[in-house]
Protein backbone atom coordinates (compact mmCIF):
# COMPACT_ATOMS: atom_id res chain seq x y z
CA UNK A 1 0.00 0.00 0.00
CA UNK A 2 1.48 3.08 -0.79
CA UNK A 3 0.88 6.46 1.33
CA UNK A 4 -1.05 7.74 -0.83
CA UNK A 5 -3.55 4.68 -0.61
CA UNK A 6 -2.97 4.79 3.53
CA UNK A 7 -4.22 8.51 3.40
CA UNK A 8 -7.20 7.40 1.69
CA UNK A 9 -7.66 4.42 4.14
CA UNK A 10 -8.03 6.49 6.97
CA UNK A 11 -11.27 5.51 9.16
CA UNK A 12 -13.62 7.86 6.95
CA UNK A 13 -12.33 6.14 3.70
CA UNK A 14 -13.13 2.78 5.42
CA UNK A 15 -16.52 4.01 6.49
CA UNK A 16 -17.46 5.39 3.23
CA UNK A 17 -16.07 2.10 1.73
CA UNK A 18 -18.82 0.21 3.94
CA UNK A 19 -21.40 2.36 2.98
CA UNK A 20 -20.70 2.05 -0.48
CA UNK A 21 -20.78 -1.64 -0.66
CA UNK A 22 -23.52 -1.70 0.76
CA UNK A 23 -25.41 0.31 -1.58
CA UNK A 24 -23.76 2.34 -4.08
CA UNK A 25 -26.68 4.23 -4.58
CA UNK A 26 -26.51 5.78 -1.27
CA UNK A 27 -26.95 9.78 -1.65
CA UNK A 28 -23.76 11.92 -1.03
CA UNK A 29 -25.73 13.70 0.78
CA UNK A 30 -26.45 10.80 3.19
CA UNK A 31 -22.84 9.43 3.29
CA UNK A 32 -21.89 12.63 4.64
CA UNK A 33 -24.34 12.50 6.96
CA UNK A 34 -22.99 9.13 8.54
CA UNK A 35 -19.40 10.11 8.53
CA UNK A 36 -19.98 13.38 9.52
CA UNK A 37 -18.35 15.44 6.64
CA UNK A 38 -19.77 17.57 4.25
CA UNK A 39 -21.27 16.36 0.63
CA UNK A 40 -18.76 18.24 -1.33
CA UNK A 41 -15.84 16.43 0.69
CA UNK A 42 -17.41 13.26 0.28
CA UNK A 43 -17.65 13.68 -3.07
CA UNK A 44 -14.29 14.67 -3.41
CA UNK A 45 -13.51 11.77 -1.25
CA UNK A 46 -14.87 9.66 -3.41
CA UNK A 47 -13.47 10.84 -6.34
CA UNK A 48 -9.88 10.02 -4.89
CA UNK A 49 -11.04 6.44 -3.92
CA UNK A 50 -12.09 6.31 -7.46
CA UNK A 51 -8.90 7.48 -9.20
CA UNK A 52 -6.83 5.22 -7.12
CA UNK A 53 -8.47 2.38 -8.88
CA UNK A 54 -10.14 1.41 -5.07
CA UNK A 55 -13.03 2.02 -6.41
CA UNK A 56 -13.29 -0.14 -9.90
CA UNK A 57 -17.12 0.70 -10.60
CA UNK A 58 -20.66 0.62 -9.34
CA UNK A 59 -23.01 -2.76 -10.60
CA UNK A 60 -26.58 -3.96 -10.37
CA UNK A 61 -26.60 -7.11 -8.57
CA UNK A 62 -28.96 -9.04 -10.35
CA UNK A 63 -31.38 -12.37 -10.12
CA UNK A 64 -29.92 -14.68 -12.70
CA UNK A 65 -33.06 -17.27 -11.99
CA UNK A 66 -35.28 -14.30 -12.73
CA UNK A 67 -33.16 -13.99 -16.26
CA UNK A 68 -33.65 -17.17 -17.17
CA UNK A 69 -30.73 -18.15 -15.70
CA UNK A 70 -31.28 -20.49 -12.99
CA UNK A 71 -28.48 -23.31 -13.07
CA UNK A 72 -24.91 -22.30 -11.96
CA UNK A 73 -22.00 -24.51 -11.59
CA UNK A 74 -17.81 -24.20 -11.20
CA UNK A 75 -15.96 -25.93 -13.90
CA UNK A 76 -12.55 -26.85 -12.52
CA UNK A 77 -10.29 -26.73 -16.41
CA UNK A 78 -6.72 -28.38 -16.85
CA UNK A 79 -5.13 -27.04 -20.17
CA UNK A 80 -1.66 -27.29 -21.85
CA UNK A 81 -0.08 -23.96 -22.10
CA UNK A 82 -0.61 -23.70 -25.74
CA UNK A 83 -4.23 -23.48 -25.53
CA UNK A 84 -4.32 -20.36 -22.73
CA UNK A 85 -4.75 -18.09 -25.34
CA UNK A 86 -7.29 -19.10 -27.26
CA UNK A 87 -8.84 -20.32 -24.19
CA UNK A 88 -9.09 -17.03 -22.61
CA UNK A 89 -10.65 -15.64 -26.15
CA UNK A 90 -12.98 -18.12 -25.64
CA UNK A 91 -13.70 -17.20 -21.98
CA UNK A 92 -13.94 -13.53 -23.18
CA UNK A 93 -16.77 -14.31 -25.53
CA UNK A 94 -18.72 -17.00 -24.03
CA UNK A 95 -21.90 -15.52 -21.84
CA UNK A 96 -21.99 -18.45 -19.89
CA UNK A 97 -18.93 -17.68 -18.37
CA UNK A 98 -19.87 -15.40 -14.92
CA UNK A 99 -16.35 -15.31 -13.84
CA UNK A 100 -12.60 -17.21 -14.88
CA UNK A 101 -9.87 -17.23 -12.32
CA UNK A 102 -6.66 -18.67 -13.12
CA UNK A 103 -5.09 -20.18 -10.15
CA UNK A 104 -2.46 -22.47 -8.95
CA UNK A 105 -2.36 -26.20 -8.43
CA UNK A 106 -3.28 -28.92 -10.94
CA UNK A 107 -6.20 -26.69 -12.33
CA UNK A 108 -5.24 -23.97 -14.15
CA UNK A 109 -8.56 -21.87 -14.17
CA UNK A 110 -11.44 -22.10 -11.93
CA UNK A 111 -14.89 -20.92 -13.82
CA UNK A 112 -18.32 -20.05 -12.80
CA UNK A 113 -20.43 -20.77 -15.27
CA UNK A 114 -24.66 -19.63 -15.16
CA UNK A 115 -26.86 -21.59 -17.73
CA UNK A 116 -30.43 -21.74 -18.50
CA UNK A 117 -30.58 -25.64 -17.74
CA UNK A 118 -28.98 -29.17 -17.87
CA UNK A 119 -28.36 -29.15 -21.33
CA UNK A 120 -27.36 -25.63 -21.45
CA UNK A 121 -24.28 -26.71 -19.51
CA UNK A 122 -23.77 -29.75 -21.57
CA UNK A 123 -23.30 -28.00 -24.47
CA UNK A 124 -20.73 -25.21 -22.62
CA UNK A 125 -19.07 -28.39 -21.33
CA UNK A 126 -18.79 -29.55 -24.45
CA UNK A 127 -17.04 -26.49 -25.62
CA UNK A 128 -14.76 -26.25 -23.43
CA UNK A 129 -13.26 -29.65 -23.49
CA UNK A 130 -11.47 -28.17 -27.36
CA UNK A 131 -9.42 -26.33 -24.43
CA UNK A 132 -8.93 -28.58 -21.88
CA UNK A 133 -10.16 -30.62 -19.22
CA UNK A 134 -13.19 -30.04 -17.16
CA UNK A 135 -14.52 -31.06 -14.04
CA UNK A 136 -17.49 -29.93 -13.18
CA UNK A 137 -19.73 -29.16 -9.85
CA UNK A 138 -23.10 -28.14 -9.90
CA UNK A 139 -23.88 -25.32 -6.91
CA UNK A 140 -27.40 -26.64 -4.89
CA UNK A 141 -27.44 -23.00 -3.14
CA UNK A 142 -25.09 -19.86 -2.27
CA UNK A 143 -25.26 -19.51 1.80
CA UNK A 144 -22.96 -16.76 1.19
CA UNK A 145 -22.59 -14.79 -2.01
CA UNK A 146 -20.83 -11.62 -1.29
CA UNK A 147 -18.92 -10.28 1.61
CA UNK A 148 -18.22 -6.57 1.93
CA UNK A 149 -14.62 -6.05 2.33
CA UNK A 150 -13.60 -4.32 6.01
CA UNK A 151 -11.05 -1.75 7.04
CA UNK A 152 -8.54 -2.69 9.75
CA UNK A 153 -10.20 -3.76 13.51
Amino acid sequence: MTLSTERLLDEVGWQLLAALQQDARTPLSELARRVGLSAPAVAERVRRLEDAGIIRGYRAELDLARLGLPLSAWIRLTIDGQRDEPFLKHAAQAPEIHSCDRVTGTDCFVLRVVVSDVAHLERTISALKAYGSPITSLVLSSPVTRRDVEGPR
